[in-house]
């Protein structure tokens, strides 16, 4: 959520954000009932003034024994027409509030304006592999592994179903990953895989999302699309001490996300599923602080796939490409040697305040003055699906086995996959 300041003082700047976002917004009608708002709060603040030196007449009558009907009727007159201001005031706040819930973040400067086209490739690590022979898709090399048509007998079309190896590399990469996190330096979380409306706006998936996602509507629950959802709101409507930030977090989570407006895209094999897996890392940040801690969020993802030996590039978003609460991302790709190209696997963003504001998520800071909001970032720390298409493809030998980096081989008991 934009600080009502901005929106007021800058309504251009916020609606070239938008276009950038190839958003459509409604400024204008804001600024109208914004206007509204403030002219009926003057005169609410008088209706209150005049209330006051009203009860201080009929307390002062009263005491010299003097007769204050007057007064009081002027004083009930004036009460109900205030409580009748305040309910329309009631309502435009809310109008404004919904209003504010459709403006995206605005992009930081140094992102570029335009689509995918325009996203900038910062640097790339790794050699991509080269074979002998013919590579596979991975679903040729988990044909017995990965069972997408048992997975549509469950559950319906692009849900996974993992037995045998795919399902315990699966399960090792996940506590794999875990652990990485946690050696340098984050706390791990075990948050609920639903989330109420409230939470799902104060991370923006709404109400921006709703059609990407599954709604439980006995209970008026999501089930989450990411993990940032859940591990977020932990600290939502809380007030931390400076002392306190930063705060650095992961946690494992199921991602459910219906994919709606994705048809025509690839969505073969692993490639774009309903359900997938992922451990998310999620930073409370100081606001001078978390440019620094957005190159660190990266580092940790990169410095994991390194480790794997899967090469990778680090790609600048464009305006166009950014998701509508980010003010900047850094996209991850990683190759796929069976598909001959980039898949991404993981976004690493800064949302500045925008989040906080939407959750009311502040700190005091440390010299005294009011609270403040706090700055919020998150990415995934790895997605799973188009990790192991990337492990699979890439280390696949020429008799259809896989070959493992060594630091799954150690955990996996086995330097190959069969």
């Amino acid at each position: 959520m934009l600080d009502r300041k901005l929106l007021r003082k800058e309504p251009q700047r916020v609606t070239e954000a938008a276009i950038a976002k190839n958003e459509i917004i409604n400024i204008d009608q804001w600024l109208k009932a914004d206007s509204a708002r403030r002219a009926l709060m003057l005169e609410i603040e008088e209706l209150r003034k005049i209330r006051n030196q009203l009860s201080k007449a009929v307390s002062l009558k009263k005491r010299n024994g003097e007769n204050a009907d007057d007064e009081m009727t002027r004083s009930r007159e004036t009460g109900v027409k205030l409580s009748s201001l305040e309910k329309s005031i009631s309502k435009i706040d809310a109008n404004l509030s919904e209003m504010e819930k459709n403006f995206p973040n605005i992009p930081d400067s140094d992102v570029p304006l335009g689509g995918e086209e325009n996203n900038i490739v910062l640097r790339s690590w790794g050699k991509i592999p080269e074979f002998s022979f013919r590579t596979k898709p991975h679903w040729e090399l988990m044909e017995n592994v990965f069972l997408p048509e048992a997975a549509g007998r469950i559950a319906g079309s692009n849900f996974i179903l993992f037995r045998g190896w795919a399902a315990r590399l699966q399960r090792t990469l996940i506590s794999w990953m875990l652990d990485y996190h946690s050696e340098v330096g984050m706390e791990e979380i075990w948050a609920p895989f639903v989330a109420k409306t409230e939470s799902m706006i104060a991370t923006a998936q709404l109400p921006k999302m709703d059609d990407d996602m599954y709604r439980i509507h006995r209970d008026n629950l999501y089930l989450i699309p990411t993990g940032e959802v859940p591990i977020t709101n932990l600290y939502r409507d809380q007030l931390l001490e400076e002392a306190d930030l930063p705060v650095r977090l992961c946690g494992y989570t199921p991602c459910f996300r219906r994919e709606a407006g994705s048809y025509g895209k690839d969505n073969r094999g692993l490639n774009r599923v309903h359900q997938f897996e992922k451990v998310e890392m999620v930073r409370l940040e100081h606001p001078d602080k978390s440019d620094e801690a957005h190159e660190e969020l990266l580092n940790h993802a990169t410095d994991m796939l390194e480790l794997l030996n899967i090469p990778y590039r680090v790609l600048l978003l464009a305006s166009g490409d950014l998701s509508f609460a980010a003010a900047r991302c850094y996209d991850i790709e990683i190759w796929s040697a069976g598909q001959e190209k980039w898949l991404e696997v993981s976004s690493i963003s800064n949302f500045r305040d925008f989040q906080a504001r939407r959750g009311n998520m502040r700190y005091r800071p440390a010299g005294g003055g009011k609270p403040l909001f706090i700055h919020t970032l998150n990415g995934s720390g790895l997605a799973l699906p188009r990790l192991i298409i990337s492990l699979v493809e890439n280390g696949q030998q020429s008799d259809g086995s896989i070959r493992l980096p060594s630091v799954l081989a150690e955990r996996m008991g086995t330097e190959v996959l069969r």
